[in-house]
């Protein structure tokens, strides 16, 4: 007895395999199931569905079947395809790069779907109440998947569970919708072994949510974002999660990493991030985009780059800089493929820097140096990556991040007259490994007046040196650590009056809470970086964020106090605060924030008589997936008052001393009433002067709701 009006045509080329006979079999208890051969697809294009299950390679299709099966999903069919049918996207037209992943897998433990939590509203898992579903338990499973690329046209909806452990580079479920017609690629949907009853269930549940989802017409929720209301649509599902960032950049979902190609450009400031449209991981980096017109409020913009299937930059686009060439914007961009990374180049086609053409002769620098040991490790030939240019002299200058073996991290010095053909000068400065790292990672040159900052990421750590250059190459005078918490990979944009500093925010929970939460990371909020009158460093943040005030609820306040506690009349998860502190005789000041009542939940930052700032996450949140911590910075001078200005926003905190010294901090309270404030002093007297709070603003316009079909469509 057939349960729905679903029309499908089981697609059979030839003898059904076992998996295909499992699969009808399946099927035509539930649907009105034709089974047509490939003769007969150009008659069937009445079905509401198509499925094709296959368990061998596709790509001997005959191009009429090919045909035939594109025109039926261009006028608005829904095309199953299960299995190694999922590499037909690519001679079907639906997608030009095909999955890179095809072979069989044995399955000994449940195994099945890692599902984004961003389409968790899917109808194939709706009603499970958890991101991973097993559909297997046993048996082998014939797969085509993406691993090391992605589809450049479709939407991944899912990755795989194996067990206890979250496999996201192996695709699963990818969405396309193409023409007037949708598509889903499921290349772990087995039938050809007879799971436990509750992994059969699931299955069940599963492979009936694909097909009456592709019986209802393609659902413009679930197709992959390439334009601003694609993005808005992704941030608004995510909206709601108190904690995520909402004045900090950030992604519309996914995954963000280092800050690349900062640039103003016609009056308007461009911030580029690497970035995964996959999930939220890092794997096959893309370049997002962000824009504003005030520093203050930021809209999406498409992908500036995607990796090129038979370019350079296969396996990632990574880390680089803008250029403005005499009116053109130009990115210097590292292209991975293999075990080489080497640098690339793109131009702007239009003003808005929405689209970039790669140069054809990518990449512009063939190898590095052959006159240094350059470090060669599991993963590069050579460690040779990221990229900081910049004009002068009449000539282009390059430093790319590097490591000499058994000696230190290091960054090369490059020459060009046109961006493309470059001159090796040497090393501008080689570090211990001891002292500052075996890589340098994200190096960045910076003329601030009369001296120059050469800032480096060593994988723990942002070590900055001030000097000056010479012909034996950088003279450092002083150096330090930028940001002594959660911070890395800064990168700057120069402004009419210097720069302005971004750097990467990671997250201090582990994988599968940033799985679970659909997305990963954020920017810092934008930072003057300067150097004063004695070449000492200065940061302070951005004079623009000002804008972002709204309800002030402490106007200067002063609060002296002795070995004592008080709470303090403000409270939210988007705030700005700012004081002077003097310890007196106590032995610290402590503020505490995201402090629920009961003081279960809290993160305390202390100014301590031991000259230094510690946040101590110990209590921040009852998630054991959470970092509990502490942080310490140094801080000078004790001798006169403290100047703290503090950024919180959703799971950021971002504290400013002296505007010389930072600590970012990621925290993640559990509860919702977790939004108090209080201060104390301890063992003694202090004051808590010019005291001020305010609510910020939120830089990223709310998106509109969903609006979605009341009943399901067949065609």
């Amino acid at each position: 007895m057939v349960s729905t009006p679903i029309r499908v045509g089981f697609l059979v080329d030839g003898r059904p395999s076992d998996q295909q006979a499992a699969a009808r079999e399946w099927a035509s208890g539930r649907y009105d199931l034709d089974v047509i051969g490939t003769d007969d697809v150009a008659a069937s294009m009445s079905h509401d569905v198509i499925w094709w299950h296959r368990a061998e390679d596709p790509s001997d299709i005959d191009e009429g079947v090919a045909a035939a099966l594109a025109d039926y999903v261009r006028d608005g069919g829904g095309l199953l395809l299960g299995l190694r049918a999922v590499s037909a996207v690519e001679p079907l037209g639906i997608d030009p790069v095909a999955p890179d992943a095809v072979g069989t897998a044995s399955v000994s433990a449940p195994t099945g779907l890692l599902w984004r939590s961003v389409y968790d509203d899917h109808p194939a898992v709706e009603g499970f109440g958890g991101l991973r579903i097993p559909i297997a338990d046993h048996g082998t499973v014939p797969f085509a998947r993406y691993e090391a690329v992605l589809p450049a046209e479709g939407e991944v909806l899912a990755s795989t569970v194996e067990g206890e452990h979250d496999r996201p580079v192996q695709t699963s479920v990818v969405a396309w919708h193409h023409g007037d017609g949708a598509v889903l690629g499921a290349s772990t949907l087995a039938f050809g072994a007879d799971p436990a009853d509750e992994i059969a269930a699931n299955r069940d549940r599963v492979a009936a949510g694909f097909v009456e989802s592709l019986a209802a017409g393609p659902d413009p929720w679930f197709d992959r974002p390439v334009d601003r209301g694609g993005f808005e649509r992704l941030r608004a599902r995510l909206r709601d999660d108190p904690h995520r960032p909402r004045f900090h950049i950030s992604p519309p979902a996914n995954w963000i990493n280092d800050p690349n190609g900062l640039i103003e450009h016609e009056g308007r400031y461009h911030v580029f991030y690497q970035y995964n449209p996959a999930g939220p991981y890092h794997h096959a980096i893309h370049w997002g985009h962000a824009v504003s017109d005030d520093l203050v409020h930021w809209r999406d913009e498409p992908l500036a780059l995607a990796p090129s299937p038979d370019g350079p930059d296969r396996d990632g686009c990574w880390s680089g800089c803008a250029v403005d060439d005499d009116g053109t914007p130009t990115l210097l961009y590292t292209g991975g493929r293999g075990r080489k990374q080497l640098p690339c180049l793109a131009t702007a086609t239009d003003g808005s820097l929405r689209s970039w053409t790669k140069d054809p002769a990518n990449p512009v620098i063939e190898s590095a140096p052959t006159d240094v040991d350059v470090l060669e490790t599991e993963h590069w030939e050579a460690e040779f990556r990221d990229h900081n240019v910049w004009y002068e002299d009449d000539q282009w200058h390059q430093i790319i991040g590097s490591g000499v073996a058994d000696v230190g991290g290091t960054a090369f010095h490059y020459t060009s007259e046109d961006l493309r053909d470059w001159t090796y000068e040497g090393t501008l400065l080689v570090g211990d490994e001891a002292d500052s790292g075996a890589v340098w990672e994200c190096p960045e040159l910076l003329r601030l007046g009369e001296k120059e900052l050469l800032h480096v990421s060593n994988y723990e750590d942002v070590v900055y040196f001030v000097g000056e250059r010479s012909d034996d190459g950088f003279e450092v005078e002083s150096r330090g650590i930028l940001d002594h918490g959660d911070f890395y990979a800064p990168q700057s944009m120069a402004v009419d009056d210097g720069y302005l500093t971004w750097g990467w925010l990671p997250e201090a929970r582990d994988d599968e809470a940033q799985w679970d939460a659909g997305w990963s990371g954020s920017l810092s909020v934008p930072r003057r970086i300067d150097v004063d009158d004695s070449g000492d460093l200065r940061q302070r943040p951005a004079d623009q964020l000002k804008d972002l005030r709204e309800t002030q609820y402490v106007d200067s306040a002063a609060i002296d106090l002795d070995d004592e506690r008080r709470e303090l009349p403000a409270s939210g998860r988007t705030l700005e605060l700012t004081a002077t502190i003097s310890l007196r005789d106590a032995d610290a000041v402590t503020l505490s924030v995201f402090e629920s009542p009961d003081r279960r939940e809290r993160t305390e930052i202390s100014y301590t008589a031991e000259n230094e700032l510690v946040v101590d996450r110990a209590n921040a949140s009852e998630d054991p997936r959470a970092r509990s911590d502490e942080q310490r910075m140094g801080v000078t001078p004790y001798d006169e008052p403290l100047s703290l200005r503090l950024f919180l926003d959703g799971s950021v905190i971002e504290a400013f001393v002296n505007e010389r010294h930072c600590l970012t901090s990621r925290v993640y309270p559990t509860r919702d009433d977790s939004t108090g404030l209080a201060v104390a002093a301890l063992g003694g007297r202090a004051e808590v002067a010019d005291f001020s709070v305010w609510e910020l603003g939120d830089a990223w316009s709310p998106s509109g709701a969903r609006e979605r079909r009341s009943t399901p469509a067949t065609r």
